[in-house]
């Protein structure tokens, strides 16, 4: 059952959505900004899911990269100044080779097999940061390199850069602010290549821009709740927290995608 359907009048589209759905999408995009906000991370992993009810592969990809590309603007003034682009450039050169190659496996998906993966990219996630506990920061241009593929690849296939990165944030960053800024940095530019991806392979629909616009308040108001929570409970309680809610959540998607 599709989330909205469009109907074009010359340059003008008239959208008409089921108000039940809608509702449930608001909650979603609420409950992902603030797990993005609160951890850096979680956006797409959390949103994803919702958006596959209702849309089918290539429209999911693209809302979910078109709103996380937003709140990184929204929630610009906690992560820009902390790391330059230069830092990272490596990790977002390699994420534009495996972004590129993701998306040519999104174009051939079905809607199950894309429920399935993400469920398992939730996973992954949650193991990562369990398992991630270095008694010193690691420093390794194959952890680096592996990380930037393996987050571009997901990237493009399913519009979930996270995992792999939680975990190379995890690894090399032990201060919170820094190690979500770092990830906030990371997401910001992997949605941009998403979206030039998802353009070249001609996977805009004309709906999209009233999704993203009808689900703006919920982004501020998420990324205000996320905020105020990292503020008062950063540290190990933001973990623990992720943690939980992300392993249910990954477990309830591939059940229903089975």
């Amino acid at each position: 059952m599709a989330m909205g359907s469009s109907i074009a009048v010359g340059t003008i589209f008239v959208t008409s959505f089921d108000i039940p759905q809608m509702l449930l999408i608001w909650a979603g995009v609420v409950f992902a900004s603030v797990l993005r906000t609160f951890t850096g991370f979680g956006f797409a992993l959390a949103v994803v899911p919702v958006f596959a009810v209702f849309l089918p592969p290539t429209e999911v990809a693209v809302l979910a990269a078109s709103l996380s590309l937003v709140l990184s603007f929204v929630s610009l003034r906690i992560w820009w100044g902390v790391f330059s682009v230069v830092e990272i450039l490596p990790l977002i050169l390699l994420a534009g080779v495996g972004t590129a190659l993701g998306t040519f496996l999104l174009v051939g998906m079905s809607g199950a097999s894309f429920q399935l993966w993400a469920g398992i990219a939730v996973l992954l996630a949650c193991f990562g940061v369990t398992l991630s506990r270095p008694a010193n920061p690691v420093d390794s241009p194959a952890l680096k390199g592996g990380a930037g593929l393996l987050a571009g690849l997901m990237n493009g296939a399913l519009a979930v850069p996270g995992p792999p990165m939680i975990v190379y944030a995890l690894l090399t960053q032990f201060d919170p602010a820094r190690s979500r800024a770092l990830l906030m940095l990371f997401i910001t530019t992997s949605s941009l290549l998403a979206l030039v991806s998802y353009a070249v392979a001609d996977l805009f629909v004309a709906a999209t821009p009233w999704y993203v616009a009808l689900a703006l308040p919920a982004l501020f108001v998420g990324d205000r709740l996320g905020n105020a929570l990292f503020v008062k409970y950063s540290g190990e309680f933001y973990r623990r927290v992720s943690v939980l809610v992300l392993f249910f959540m990954g477990i309830v998607v591939i059940v229903r995608a089975l």
